[in-house]
């Protein structure tokens, strides 16, 4: 067993995905799936430069009609089981998450979460340094005015700074 102390972490918590232009999503700390889960819709695969990519968009935030666009170079194609047994086959890849303080790569499987209180499940596979507190949420802290991040963001793609 590491020696290395463990970061609490609540039951949820704020997290990024910077290389996918997220600052801020609310992920659910799901210790039952093993890979990370983020919802994505229009999932479109193509190849650059002979490498597999996929498009796809994201509603980060629920009750939002806020849409962001991402691209990330395909890691796996896997089948996956869900909550409720069916299995499906998803794309997956790889991304930096920031949670707090740490930053690190994490994989992340693609599936239609539109339905689910959570645009993110943070599964077990990601948190080997983090112990859950199941009593308690956003211990890592809640980013202000989350919108306006959004908006930022978009304003930054626009002006080109």
């Amino acid at each position: 067993m590491s020696s290395e102390p463990k970061i609490v972490i609540g039951w949820r918590e704020w997290v990024a995905l910077p290389e996918l232009q997220l600052p801020a999503i609310k992920a659910k700390v799901d210790t039952g799936a093993r890979t990370s889960s983020l919802h994505a819709f229009d999932i479109v695969p193509f190849t650059e430069r002979g490498e597999l990519k996929v498009r796809f968009k994201v509603h980060p935030l629920t009750k939002s009609d806020l849409v962001v666009s991402c691209s990330a170079s395909v890691a796996d194609y896997r089948t996956v089981s869900d909550s409720g047994g069916h299995r499906e086959k998803r794309y997956v890849i790889v991304s930096d998450l920031v949670i707090g303080e740490l930053r690190f790569p994490i994989e992340i499987t693609l599936a239609n979460r539109e339905t689910m209180t959570h645009r993110m499940l943070f599964g077990r596979s990601a948190m080997k340094q983090f112990v859950i507190e199941p009593a308690h949420s956003y211990l890592l802290g809640r980013p202000e005015k989350i919108k306006a991040l959004y908006r930022r963001k978009a304003k930054k793609r626009k002006t080109g700074k």
